[in-house]
């Protein structure tokens, strides 16, 4: 296997900056727009989103209901409203059409830090082997929800860095600095996607849902691939792309199933040979003929 010397640059040469840029510029917009609408009340007084991540209501009339903190909340014996139960079935829906980890990828603020740190390791060549498992953050997701059944106290959202991120906007940030640096350092200097990768429960949580989510990456280009491992690189869980990329030989199916994909499209951005796609469960392993707006031409 080749290795190119900079990641994306043959993308960047033969698509343009913008089109091998285009899904990390939306999901920045994404984001930013974000905070941008929670912000707008207290800044403006214009309500279009108000509350946090965690519980929010939209135009003011629509719920919003982060589904992994009224778990939280059943389990330390506090029983919510209906409102929180009708915006934990909107939210449930949204991520089973879109994949549960968009959450991560395209809407959490802490994803900014943790992709920072990953651009900085690949600009310092820091990159090497994970010393630690992926599956801490499960363990870590049962705690979470299993502490409150003890403490009666949602435990897991006092020191959660996305509600510390929030309530730093309102309220100032204080002590959440530290904290957001010191997740910084970890995934620059201990391990790479360490928070998000290895021990965030919130993305564990979601990641759930990927088994029953509707809209997939795709590498049903995979026959030209060249090898240049940009895809590998660039993506934050990059062990998901192994088989849909490398296991032609093997009969593997070139859908990205895995549970910890982000949806971030960066795989798409990166590739010069147009492996990649954005596609559905239902066209995904069909080999369909169609032109994805978003992906490239699907052959």
């Amino acid at each position: 296997m080749k290795k190119s010397n900079t990641l994306g640059q043959e993308a960047i040469a033969r698509k343009g900056w913008l089109l091998a840029n285009r899904f990390l510029l939306l999901r920045r917009l994404s984001q930013l727009s974000i905070l941008v609408l929670f912000l707008l009340g207290p800044w403006a007084g214009i309500w279009i989103l108000k509350g946090n991540l965690s519980s929010s209501l939209f135009v003011d009339s629509i719920p919003l209901t982060d589904p992994f903190v009224l778990l939280q909340s059943l389990t330390s014996g506090h029983i919510p409203l209906l409102q929180a139960f009708i915006g934990v079935a909107l939210v449930l829906l949204f991520y089973i059409v879109v994949g549960g980890r968009v959450f991560c990828s395209w809407v959490c603020p802490i994803n900014l830090i943790t992709d920072a740190a990953a651009w900085c390791r690949r600009k310092l060549k820091l990159r090497k082997e994970s010393i630690m498992s992926s599956q801490w953050r499960y363990w870590i997701l049962a705690m979470a929800i299993l502490l409150p059944l003890f403490t009666g106290v949602m435990t897991w959202e006092l020191i959660n860095p996305v509600s510390v991120f929030h309530r730093g906007l309102f309220f100032g940030m204080g002590l959440g600095w530290i904290l957001f640096f010191m997740i910084f350092l970890f995934d620059l200097l201990a391990v790479e996607n360490g928070w998000c990768g290895h021990l965030c429960p919130v993305g564990a949580f979601y990641s759930i849902l990927n088994k029953i989510s509707f809209i997939k990456v795709d590498a049903i280009n995979r026959e030209q691939c060249s090898d240049c491992l940009d895809c590998f690189n660039v993506c934050p869980e990059p062990e998901i792309l192994k088989g849909p990329v490398n296991g032609q030989k093997k009969g593997i199916a070139t859908l990205v199933n895995g549970m910890s994909c982000t949806n971030c499209g960066r795989c798409i951005d990166v590739c010069a040979e147009n492996v990649f796609v954005i596609t559905t469960v239902f066209n995904g392993e069909n080999g369909l003929k169609k032109v994805n707006k978003l992906g490239g031409e699907i052959k």
